[in-house]
């Protein structure tokens, strides 16, 4: 009896051990390699579409480039690599030849705003509790995306591309603009968002 039921004592610590290694907590990947990470890029991009073909900013003169706002809030929720999150630029860069506009120049500015949301994320951006990075990181990204577009449109103007600049007041005003109204829409949805991705704790 005795060794019956040292058996099957083993029994059952070698079962709950087997048991214990099945359901070890694995951690949640981040960046490209996760499939639902990929569902969430292709969604909020679809959402940044949607926005800049309505233009729900009714401001005369002015078209902001909602596609920017998304793909900032997707790296900000999928914490990509700065590769990915080159990836992610040139996918956005692509979108936006769908648009009237120059054509190409998105996809190296874009790429450059992407990588911008990359690099922000990693500098430390908090005050007490409250994460100023959906605010000033998607501010600066954009106006990194916004920047480099105007300076590959002129340094392209200047090696006789059939490219008309755009004035740069005029520009000025688009790309700041365009900048607050992204930073107001990130901070928005960030926070919900991450509550309902991630849960409290993430």
């Amino acid at each position: 009896m005795e060794k019956t039921q040292g058996n099957t004592q083993s029994g059952i610590q070698g079962s709950s051990t087997v048991a214990e290694k099945r359901f070890v907590p694995q951690t949640q990947r981040k960046g490209l390699q996760n499939i639902r990470n990929l569902i969430l890029l292709g969604v909020l991009l679809a959402a940044g579409i949607v926005l800049k073909a309505v233009n729900p900013v009714n401001v005369p003169g002015m078209k902001p480039n909602f596609v920017i706002a998304m793909y900032c809030l997707s790296i900000m929720l999928i914490e990509p690599t700065l590769v990915e999150g080159l990836i992610i630029g040139v996918l956005a860069g692509v979108i936006c030849q769908f648009f009237p506009g120059t054509p190409y120049i998105n996809i190296v500015s874009e790429a450059i705003g992407a990588a911008a949301m990359v690099l922000l994320l990693r500098v430390p951006m908090k005050v007490k509790k409250f994460d100023l990075h959906p605010t000033i990181a998607t501010f600066i990204s954009t106006l990194c995306s916004g920047f480099s577009f105007i300076a590959v449109m002129y340094l392209a103007f200047y090696a006789g591309a059939d490219v008309t600049p755009i004035a740069l007041g005029a520009f000025m005003t688009i790309i700041f603009g365009t900048a607050a109204i992204n930073a107001i829409i990130v901070q928005a949805l960030a926070v919900p968002l991450k509550l309902a991705l991630h849960g409290r704790k993430g």
